[in-house]
């Protein structure tokens, strides 16, 4: 049976369940954040504890399932329905603590998760946060969802973009080391995300071709190779080459300067930023936009959103944690769901 996106349904992981992960997705439920069928992969156990904790109700008319024996053509008409994935230490699951169990349940939901979106049974992926330590700690060699969703779906070359209402930002190399990054850049790896994020803006700016900046590496785009020659060896000639197709990019662009716009109030210059590395995209874009961002990863076979935050451990279970990104992040989701759909 092949979901259908007049459905709307999604396939929602609760994260690490010992941060805020669980509280978010109930807050957005509360809040009427689904306008079709969720399901969702966790365990029963710890979202009730989540929900007595922190005084944010299950959803009403909520199924329970045996997550091992999902069985698709037989699924309840109603809103939510949870796959259930008993673990034995699911009574010893603490808010705000780095837990193997934890590491090794966030794995299983995601894996489970995306099994499904790939046979079709829902529309797209949509992840609570996950803890990079306690997945270690659990024996997943994976830094982030970025790449384990890589590895599931075919090794598929995945490129990190985040949204919001103001700004778009991509980034060629994830999570890397600093010292590391300068040797990833490389001319393939940076047209293919300026490609990816070029696509993704089109549909953002109907009728006419996105406006993309790309950010120098280097302070002062390099100043003529004095602080580094990647903007010269590897930047420029992409660039041009692009420019040649008929993108409408720019740079690379200073990056101390590429922002100023979002604080003094005027319009935006470009449509999508496309970021070296992890921290030159993110600080900006958490500045401006932490509380409705959404991650979505670009070149996936599937369509995959999260919120733009971690676990928040210091907050799990307390019932105060905004579930804001995760309700742009579910609403992104069923958006990108439908416009895939009706672009086959």
């Amino acid at each position: 049976m092949k979901a259908s996106t007049k459905d709307g349904r999604l396939a929602v992981t609760l994260g690490d369940l010992s941060g805020i992960g669980p509280e978010v997705v109930l807050s957005s439920l509360a809040q009427g954040a689904r306008d079709g069928q969720l399901l969702v992969y966790g365990n029963e156990r710890v979202l009730r504890r989540v929900s007595d904790a922190s005084g944010i109700p299950l959803p009403t008319g909520m199924a329970c399932l045996p997550g091992e024996t999902r069985a698709f053509g037989d699924l309840p008409d109603v809103p939510v329905v949870l796959f259930d994935f008993p673990f034995p230490e699911q009574d010893d699951v603490r808010p705000g603590s780095v837990q193997p169990c934890c590491g090794r349940m966030a794995h299983r939901f995601i894996c489970e998760a995306v099994k499904d979106v790939l046979a079709g049974q829902a529309d797209a992926l949509v992840t609570a946060p996950i803890h990079k330590e306690a997945l270690r700690l659990a024996g997943v060699s994976y830094p982030g969802h970025t790449e384990l969703l890589s590895s599931l779906t075919g090794g598929a070359v995945p490129c990190m973009a985040f949204f919001s209402p103001r700004l778009v930002v991509s980034l060629v190399t994830i999570h890397e080391a600093l010292a590391d990054v300068p040797h990833l850049i490389t001319p393939g790896k940076l047209e293919r995300v300026i490609r990816l994020t070029r696509d993704a803006c089109t549909a953002r700016v109907a009728g006419r071709e996105p406006r993309l900046g790309v950010l120098a590496l280097n302070p002062h785009a390099g100043e003529h190779g004095l602080f580094g020659d990647e903007e010269e060896r590897v930047l420029q000639p992409v660039i041009r080459r692009l420019q040649a197709e008929g993108f409408a990019l720019s740079g690379p662009l200073v990056p101390d300067t590429a922002f100023a716009w979002l604080f003094s109030g005027g319009d935006a210059p470009y449509d999508g930023y496309i970021a070296m590395y992890h921290d030159q995209g993110l600080i900006p874009f958490k500045a401006a936009a932490f509380d409705n961002g959404v991650n979505v990863t670009l070149g996936l076979p599937i369509v995959r959103t999260s919120p733009d935050h971690g676990t928040a451990f210091d907050r799990a279970w307390k019932g105060t944690a905004s579930p804001s990104s995760m309700t742009a992040a579910l609403r992104l989701a069923r958006r990108l769901a439908l416009r895939q759909e009706e672009s086959t």
